[in-house]
């Protein structure tokens, strides 16, 4: 019984200086970040798009819709050029998996895809109109699900998977 005592008092005091060392370092690793400068995220306006056409949608689809040349010109020159070129990375891909989700397992739906039109008009079976103004969008790029029957809804592309089984099938 005595041994291990003998044992448990210096195993926890080098527990002990190994948990404050580290604690220590952490507290000193703050305070020189705090003394930096970290850059504040900007709240960018997209700019206007180019384009003042009505893209008209009547049927089931997903809508693919993007900034024109000029929008993303734009862009690059107001936004530094790391986030940018971030930002439009992401939406590359995000739109590219998007679209072989789509072609796997909704062969199909429509893929209808704009980068030319300020407005997506879809009209339901009533022949009701729902439009809606990219340039309120303050997003490069985005899908819209459209069902008929349905109002027009904007997806998280990281979750096309799911979206498309909750708008279409329910």
């Amino acid at each position: 019984m005595k041994s291990n005592i003998s044992y448990q008092f210096p195993i926890t005091c080098i527990l002990l200086i190994v948990l404050f060392s580290c604690k220590e370092t952490n507290n000193k690793n703050i305070s020189a970040k705090d003394t930096t400068t970290q850059a504040v995220p900007l709240h960018i306006k997209k700019p206007p798009g180019s384009f003042n056409d009505t893209l008209y949608i009547s049927k089931r689809s997903a809508v693919f819709f993007s900034v024109d040349s000029l929008q993303l010109k734009a862009l690059e020159e107001i936004m530094q050029k790391n986030v940018f070129e971030s930002m439009t990375h992401e939406s590359f891909f995000q739109m590219r998996n998007a679209r072989l989700v789509i072609k796997k397992y909704w062969p199909g739906l429509t893929i209808i895809e704009t980068s030319k039109h300020r407005w997506l008009a879809f009209i339901d079976n009533t022949n009701s109109k729902t439009t809606i103004d990219l340039n309120e969008k303050n997003d490069i790029s985005g899908i819209f699900l459209f069902e008929p029957e349905k109002k027009p809804e904007m997806i998280d592309m990281m979750n096309i998977d799911t979206a498309l089984g909750f708008y279409f099938e329910k």
